[in-house]
């Protein structure tokens, strides 16, 4: 007759159907367990490890997430998503795809739930062990172990395929969640040594119990000394904090409005950013316009107004007809960032009626309300009248725009040289670290994830400012705060502005005696549990030697 069962096996055997089809009880000798449970355990902990750490991945992939969402819709030939980034480059679902949607929360959405699958099974996992119940994992359970390791590895790809610059910004984010994954991965292992431990002791063979022992310390050993070398510009002395970097709208306030507009410029200097970068192209009859797609499809209402003309360039209209272009109700209809906040009536009203604006009248009332305009230009096809003096078309219309020379920021680096000595006072932009041939740059302008490049304080000596770009989220902000760097290009003006100090900053000392803290305690609790566990496996050798020689007397008497 089988034992009546405990609390823990009552429970146990309510919740095996979630894990296993079978509801034998586990063998008290341990040691004859199944080898394929214990593969399909270790697949299943493999399992919760990749899906965590791809969590991890697209947390941080979430700021440039937007890249990736947007794009022309079947671009020019020359023009690809794997072109060295700027401020604008875009991502490559709505080029191959022409449809635009925000992929940011259904990848979020995805990967949470793979996790929270992961972990509740391994958690499931633990409990039956603990309860002495066997591990047969359930078919369906194994089939989505396996489909989930293959999602993972197929992100992998696809982020190194068609998006490699992303694995510098996982490197770099490192500075700002390194010290908090330490932690965590300390209280890991710490709990980790539990089931471990319990292991070794019911183990009798030399070989197998050493080999446990020299894992589990050799990796708690290596987790222990991991902050030797993390290093973050955030851990430092409050003191020598730089003031918060400046702001720099990305198009505008995109957010807060729709990009490249005349409403954007307006929201742009509501929250507190000091220059509107924008992109500029030329219409058919030479009239320089902010857009950035080649296709006008994602950001005006072309399809409805020149339902044949829908592939054509932007460039290919003239000024009469991006003039009868709505630029703004499409802001309405798809927001363009997971997140942001519904417009308020009068906003709803006012970007309903956006239009393609002109440099010149985004000039004027940039001046009207002290903000610097930085562009790139977007050259127009060959076979475009102005294609090649698309550069100076766009001078003489800041020129003749009679708006101060200084508050232009002219980032292309075609004609340079003409540039300055047609405007001796337009700050020039540099997206490169070169320099340049006849004089140093004095404003850099580039991708956040070349900081590791920049020695930002050798540069301030030399008087040089550095802009990067594109950042979004706080925990990106504060490093590059903590960095020193003077400004940041963002989507998210409104966000950055409400940040008085960074997230974290802690001060090397108090660092230093965290980590010691940390090790010490996981220390302890590591000798701990395995004295504790050393005591049980007495207890239990105690308990079933008294049994036996009970047994024995039993069997005896019967006997007799």
């Amino acid at each position: 007759m089988g034992e009546s069962p405990g609390c823990c096996s009552v429970w146990a055997h309510c919740l095996h159907c979630l894990y296993s089809c079978h509801w034998e009880k586990r063998p008290k000798d341990r040691t004859q367990t199944n080898k394929r449970e214990c593969i399909w355990f270790g697949l299943l902990f493999l399992t919760f490890l990749l899906s965590l750490g791809w969590l991890y991945v697209v947390l941080i992939l979430l700021n440039d997430l937007h890249n990736f969402n947007e794009c022309v819709t079947d671009p020019l030939p020359q023009q690809t998503c794997q072109r060295t980034p700027h401020p604008g480059t875009p991502g490559f679902l709505f080029q191959h795809w022409g449809h635009w949607m925000d992929w940011s929360p259904a990848f979020l959405l995805v990967i949470s739930l793979l996790v929270t699958y992961a972990s509740l099974l391994l958690l499931l996992a633990l409990l039956l062990w603990l309860c002495g119940q066997p591990l047969c994992l359930h078919t369906v359970h194994k089939v989505l172990l396996l489909l989930i390791i293959l999602l993972v590895a197929a992100g992998l790809v696809g982020l190194e395929v068609k998006w490699r610059e992303e694995w510098h910004s996982l490197r770099l984010s490192l500075q700002a969640t390194a010290p908090f994954l330490h932690i965590g991965a300390v209280a890991g292992i710490t709990l980790l040594a539990w089931p471990v431990a319990d292991t070794f002791y019911r183990i009798h063979q030399r070989g197998p119990k050493i080999l446990i022992l020299l894992v589990l310390f050799g990796v708690a050993l290596a987790i222990y000394l991991v902050p030797v070398f993390i290093s973050s510009a955030c851990i430092m002395e409050p003191k020598d904090l730089s003031p918060k970097p400046e702001l720099i709208g990305h198009r505008g306030a995109p957010m807060l409005a729709p990009e490249n507009t005349l409403m954007s410029l307006r929201k742009t200097a509501e929250c507190g950013a000091v220059v509107f970068e924008t992109d500029v192209m030329v219409s058919s009859d030479g009239i320089p316009f902010l857009m950035h797609d080649e296709r006008l499809t994602r950001t005006t209402d072309v399809a409805s107004v020149f339902p044949d003309r829908v592939n054509s360039h932007s460039s290919d209209f003239s000024w009469a007809e991006l003039k009868r272009l709505n630029a703004g109700a499409w802001f309405l209809q798809r927001r363009p960032f997971w997140g942001a906040k519904q417009l308020s009536g009068p906003d709803r009203k006012d970007a309903e009626n956006q239009t393609v604006p002109a440099l010149k009248e985004l000039l004027k009332e940039a001046e009207a309300l002290n903000l610097s305009v930085m562009f790139d230009l977007r050259r127009p096809p060959r076979n475009h009248t102005y294609h090649d003096t698309f550069v100076n078309q766009t001078l003489e219309t800041v020129l003749s725009s009679g708006v101060p020379q200084a508050m232009v920021l002219w980032l292309p680096d075609e004609d340079r040289d003409h540039v300055q000595q047609q405007a001796p006072q337009m700050r020039q932009i540099y997206g490169h670290l070169g320099g340049h041939s006849t004089e140093r740059p004095q404003f850099l302008n580039l991708p956040y994830q070349d900081l590791p490049l920049l020695d930002i304080k050798a540069l301030h000596q030399d008087n040089v400012s550095v802009n990067l770009f594109v950042v979004n989220k706080p925990w990106l902000f504060s490093l590059l705060w903590c960095a020193g760097v003077d400004s940041v290009t963002t989507n998210d003006c409104q966000l950055l502005q409400q940040m008085r100090y960074p997230v974290w900053l802690i001060p090397p000392q108090i660092y230093l005696m965290m980590w010691i803290i940390t090790n010490c305690v996981s220390i302890l609790l590591l000798l701990w549990t395995f004295l504790l566990q050393r005591r049980c496996a007495k207890e239990r050798e105690r308990t079933g030697l008294e049994t036996a020689v009970l047994l024995t007397r039993i069997n005896t008497f019967i006997m007799e």
